[in-house]
């Protein structure tokens, strides 16, 4: 083979890489994720599950998921606009909304796999760690061991600060019988011990903070100092019926009618053949049809011009 000149432009010389798209528009961290979908070769095609948490301005998304070649396979999915359906219409983006949803999408996932009799969660809130083991169930003899679900934690592009309302949607699932790996660490009411002292969790803080606790004190406090900014803020709380001694009442309302009933609401069925539909494009004419078209238009307004022309004349003759 003979002498090849290699030729490079300038745009090879250039090192700029751009980012991926989903990472411009802030919605993936590749990172992350590459981490989270990892999985080893000897488990072959096992899903790897992700407890993925999303928030927007007006909703929480809370999926199970798992990654495959071709995308993303959804297993359960839960938002916090259905928290309507249980009776909690207004604060659907703070801490206990999604305390909420993350425990509407533990209960609803563990029905539709038949585990929510066997590993029904931590009942009483009380801020305390709880993960559900295969040790803490009573098995009978003839009955088959199911593990709990375990699944990973992805927050995305969220930043994970201590307090922050993504681990609100972690203790949520874990309270509702998922297996999260997680600690206390970044959950309000945890203290780390400088030097030689010890961490401290207070599980008091947190489990207020799960009924709304941290709403109530600024409600008081604002309706002491500015009533009028107090009403114009709370508006759809007073319009709901919810004060700062009922916040405690109406979440644990929540949490005992998601417990009973968390299945998605039935699909509504639509009827096609009733339903206003988009009209179709019309069919794109041939040249030929085209022309004779504009032939016919053509005579139609020559008889429209010849049909005056004769009008005219009679006016005319009528005039004289």
């Amino acid at each position: 083979m003979g002498y090849v000149k290699l030729v490079k432009n300038k745009n090879y010389y250039k090192r700029f890489k751009v980012k991926m798209r989903r990472r411009r528009e802030c919605k993936t961290d590749y990172a992350l994720r590459r981490t989270l979908i990892k999985q080893d070769k000897r488990k072959y095609n096992t899903p790897k599950w992700r407890f993925i948490v999303r928030k927007s301005n007006t909703d929480v998304i809370c999926q199970v998921a798992s990654s495959k070649m071709i995308g993303d396979q959804i297993l359960c999915a839960a938002y916090s606009h259905e928290l309507k359906r249980y009776g909690l219409n207004v604060g659907l983006t703070n801490y206990a909304a999604f305390y909420c949803t993350g425990l509407l999408l533990a209960r609803r996932l563990l029905k539709k796999l038949k585990l929510d009799k066997v590993y029904p969660g931590k009942k009483k809130l009380d801020g305390n760690k709880f993960r559900s083991q295969v040790t803490n169930v009573r098995w009978k003899p003839n009955d088959k061991i199911c593990r709990p679900f375990k699944c990973l934690l992805d927050i995305g592009l969220a930043r994970a600060s201590t307090g922050a309302r993504v681990f609100a949607a972690l203790k949520g699932a874990v309270d509702g019988g998922l297996d999260i790996p997680h600690s206390e660490r970044r959950f309000p009411g945890f203290k780390q011990g400088k030097g030689d002292e010890k961490d401290e969790y207070q599980a008091d803080v947190h489990a207020d903070k799960i009924f709304g606790g941290h709403i109530r004190d600024y409600m008081e406090k604002l309706k002491d100092i500015d009533s009028e900014k107090y009403a114009k803020h709370f508006s759809q709380y007073i319009a709901a019926g919810l004060d700062a001694d009922k916040l405690k009442e109406k979440y644990a309302e929540v949490h005992r009618k998601i417990r009973a009933n968390p299945s998605a609401p039935p699909k509504k069925e639509r009827d096609y053949k009733t339903m206003k539909l988009f009209p179709k494009h019309p069919k794109k004419l041939s040249a030929e049809v085209r022309r004779e078209r504009r032939i016919a238009r053509i005579k139609e307004l020559a008889k429209i011009e010849a049909k005056k022309k004769n009008n005219d004349v009679m006016d005319d003759e009528d005039e004289e």
